[in-house]
């Protein structure tokens, strides 16, 4: 879902990815073991799709991108309506634009646009659109996160955790501590570092660390 984000707006997706399995980066088995330069690798993942057709949620193919999308933009319509008029459409392929909506987090009274908005009011759209969400082959998605944190450390975000596989989830990286943020995402240097490392993750994934 989907986040360049704050530390702010990564702990709420966090913390709802966490509550809400269906929105957890599941894998059926595997480990991490540290490489020779000391960061996490995937041991014994299997690259697998989480649906037999390699489409979305359980169901056909043709339920797919288009199901995504549309349970989305009930999500959008009730974000416009409650929270805020210039709530981004979704792309394409059903994912939210996190870039815009961060930049929308900025306006007073939207502190909990990654929530729902204020009481989670647009909570339960959002929980329907993720259930919609295409499964996709979870070595991919590790692999994606682990490229993009290490490429933060190495424009000059050193503190930018690696992604973990645990109990058969995988945990979005970051800050090592996103309750109490030590990687300030208004410095130059971490915008600088976001911009560059942007394309190291998959479509969907902006939204996760």
């Amino acid at each position: 879902m989907t986040p360049q984000t704050s530390p702010r707006s990564r702990t709420a997706r966090l913390a709802l990815l966490m509550a809400v399995p269906a929105l957890a980066l599941t894998t059926a088995c595997g480990g991490t073991q540290s490489s020779d330069d000391g960061v996490a690798s995937v041991s014994n993942a299997p690259s697998t799709d989480r649906n037999n057709d390699g489409s979305g949620s359980p169901g056909s193919a043709a339920q797919g991108k288009s199901a995504f999308y549309d349970a989305q933009m009930k999500y959008v319509q009730c974000m416009r309506k409650n929270v805020d008029k210039d709530f981004p459409d979704p792309k394409l392929s059903g994912y939210l634009d996190w870039t815009k909506i961060n930049e929308l987090q900025q306006k007073p009274g939207n502190e909990e646009i990654a929530k729902g908005g204020k009481g989670g009011v647009c909570t339960g759209e959002m929980l329907k659109a993720s259930r919609e969400e295409p499964r996709r082959d979870v070595q991919k998605e590790y692999e994606s996160m682990l490229a993009h944190a290490k490429c933060m450390r190495a424009h000059g975000v050193s503190k930018f955790t690696n992604p973990q596989l645990q109990d058969g989830n995988v945990i979005p990286g970051g800050d090592p501590k996103p309750a109490s943020p030590e990687i300030s995402d208004d410095s130059p240097a971490y915008k600088q570092a976001r911009e560059a490392c942007k394309d190291k993750l998959l479509d969907g994934l902006d939204g996760m660390q």
